[in-house]
């Protein structure tokens, strides 16, 4: 196999890439997320929607191009971005400001850039740190995202909840991770999972009609919205929650993640997905009073 040396001077060279980071009061993540791919991207482009934090304050230390502008959903925004930032690169990378990318993956973007790129996009593993500890059970690692591809061959889908970006040609696997630094203010963290519970719901209500077109594929993305929508959706309200959790907690070794485990899976694998089920009963009720 060869080898490529990438120490020194070529180990320092920016790569054609721009980066997007979509942020709001995120004054405790943006500075490690942009000392992630500061010494390694070519330019970074940052969304605001109205910070009110030092957020925009530590971003400039790092890059000039501060954009603001409406948060309406995920999609909108990401899509907005790609659309209407003096993007200059032909590839874009994705990223949260709560996420890092790892030096693993620093390292073989390196040397699949230094090749001929025969793909149009590249899905990550995404590695969730919670209250410092590595969340490695519960079929939550490795859950793979697209987040680095052509910039007009890839879009992020107009949905309201779990939106996944979705590219027309081929994509590759890297092995490095993307890391996910949970909040460890519980009480934003639950608040911010009340309004994708929402969304989720009014997403699954709203198109629960167009789920009969999802088939079960390779793809890692298309795989998950098929157990989601086929598997899932399909067991009794209230009661697949707790399915869910056991399955999660109990078979999928959940329990091997400590004390920050329990505390994790309860909240995402529990408590949310409740959360979900509630707000759709209500959505249910209300269009049979409409009715």
């Amino acid at each position: 196999m060869e080898i490529y040396d990438f120490s020194g001077k070529e180990e320092r060279m920016k790569l054609s890439i721009s980066v997007i980071i979509l942020t709001y009061n995120e004054e405790d993540n943006i500075r490690d997320c942009l000392q992630s791919v500061y010494d390694w991207a070519d330019e970074m482009f940052i969304i605001d929607s109205g910070s009110t934090d030092k957020t925009l304050e530590i971003a400039k230390k790092y890059t000039d191009k501060i954009y603001e502008h409406p948060f309406e959903n995920y999609a909108k925004q990401r899509n907005w971005a790609q659309d209407s930032l003096p993007i200059k690169n032909e590839w874009v990378f994705h990223l949260d400001a709560d996420e890092r990318v790892s030096s693993e993956s620093v390292s073989e973007l390196r040397k699949i850039f230094s090749l001929y790129l025969d793909a149009d996009g590249f899905i990550f593993p995404r590695k969730t740190i919670f209250k410092g500890r590595f969340i490695r059970h519960g079929g939550h690692y490795p859950v793979y995202h697209l987040r680095l591809f052509r910039k007009n061959k890839g879009r992020c889908e107009q949905r309201l909840y779990d939106q996944h970006f979705i590219v027309a040609g081929k994509t590759l696997k890297i092995n490095g991770d993307i890391i996910n630094i949970i909040t460890p203010d519980l009480n934003l963290w639950k608040e911010r999972h009340k309004i994708w519970a929402n969304s989720e719901a009014e997403e699954f209500f709203l198109n629960k009609n167009k789920k009969n077109n999802i088939k079960l594929t390779a793809n890692l993305i298309q795989r998950r919205k098929w157990l989601r929508y086929k598997i899932y959706y399909k067991l009794p309200l209230f009661l697949r929650p707790f399915i869910y959790f056991l399955y999660r907690y109990i078979i999928r070794l959940g329990f091997l993640d400590g004390k920050q485990g329990l505390i994790f899976h309860f909240w995402q694998g529990l408590w949310y997905r409740l959360r979900v089920d509630i707000n759709i009963y209500k959505l249910m009720k209300r269009k049979k009073c409409i009715s």
